[in-house]
């Protein structure tokens, strides 16, 4: 825990962060099947190794952030895999000694420290609609009231929050409720950062219609928010995202959409419908637009993210 944002050092010496990419389509390219309700955080009860791995390609792309394999991980979660709430808590200690003991050990040869500081760990946090892996992440139409809301994401923050990973991410929130829940949670742990990213439907509006900038004041107000943005959005809304955010707040502000691939939730397919190579010219405008954290998301694997390092920072 730290009394300055972690993204400020960074962000200070070298103008942009750059963030890692998606942690699952990086994991299906070293030929993971993820069907499965826990997503990802499957391989944090059969093959961690594997998690480890990917941080380290992504690091090694250039990433100055990683973000741990908590996204669909949560106590509930576990549990319906017949898993103790001691257990469950274990697996998310787990997910972020994976990527602190991938950054240690990237971070312990001294050629990868070469005009860098030493790369962040973001404890990844997802909205409950990951937890039911009925797609309801995208629309935040979900039907527990506040207080259960606000008991589940609980359960998962207070672990979290207690691990030594430099700040937390929370991730594709679709819904100002949401947001609210989690602002509370970080209100209540005093000296804790994490950043605030939202899924949009298009460039005004958080996914459940409520307008961006609505949220973006509500973090505003908050201390601990250490970025404020957007990620598992097209990228055709995240330089009007952008705009509006810049009017709105002082926050820095984090990016990190998918490739422009349509994601069916309910069959689980992606419909391809722009060239990804083109990703990495869109970031260069986002960059311009005034993003200080830039990543990717869905089908953004360390390729693109070795491209946008290079695109953005180019060695000189």
């Amino acid at each position: 825990m730290t009394t300055s944002n972690p993204l400020s050092e960074i962000i200070k010496h070298q103008d942009r962060v750059i963030l890692d990419g998606g942690l699952a389509t990086a994991l299906e390219e070293r030929g993971q099947n993820l069907d499965d309700p826990l997503w990802s955080a499957r391989l944090l009860i059969e093959d961690p190794e594997t998690i480890r791995g990917v941080h380290t390609d992504y690091l090694e792309a250039g990433a100055d952030c990683i973000t741990t394999s908590s996204y669909q991980a949560s106590l509930q979660g576990f549990s319906s895999r017949g898993l103790s709430k001691n257990e469950g808590r274990d697996l998310l200690r787990l997910s972020t000694d994976l990527a602190i003991e991938a950054r240690d050990t990237f971070w312990s040869h001294p050629p990868n420290r070469r005009d860098r500081l030493r790369p962040l760990v973001a404890a990844s946090i997802g909205p409950y609609g990951a937890f039911l892996a009925d797609g309801s992440e995208y629309t935040g139409a979900y039907s527990i009231d506040d207080d259960a809301l606000y008991e589940f994401h609980r359960s998962r923050w207070q672990v979290l929050a207690s691990s030594p990973a430099d700040l937390l991410g929370c991730e594709t929130l679709p819904s100002l409720r949401e947001t609210q829940v989690l602002l509370q949670l970080l209100r209540e742990t005093p000296g804790r950062w994490a950043w605030l990213s939202f899924s949009c439907r298009d460039g005004l509006h958080l996914s459940d219609g409520t307008p961006f900038i609505d949220a973006v004041r509500a973090c505003s107000l908050t201390p601990g928010v250490a970025a404020v943005g957007v990620n598992c959005t097209a990228p055709r809304f995240i330089s009007s995202l952008i705009e509006k955010a810049s009017r709105t707040t002082d926050l820095p502000i984090i990016v990190y959409p998918n490739s422009g691939e349509v994601y069916d939730p309910i069959s689980k397919h992606w419909h391809p419908s722009s060239d990804p190579s083109a990703w990495v010219d869109d970031a260069a405008r986002w960059s311009d637009l005034g993003a200080a954290a830039i990543g990717g998301c869905c089908r953004i694997g360390p390729k693109i993210i070795s491209e946008l390092r290079q695109r953005i920072l180019p060695v000189t």
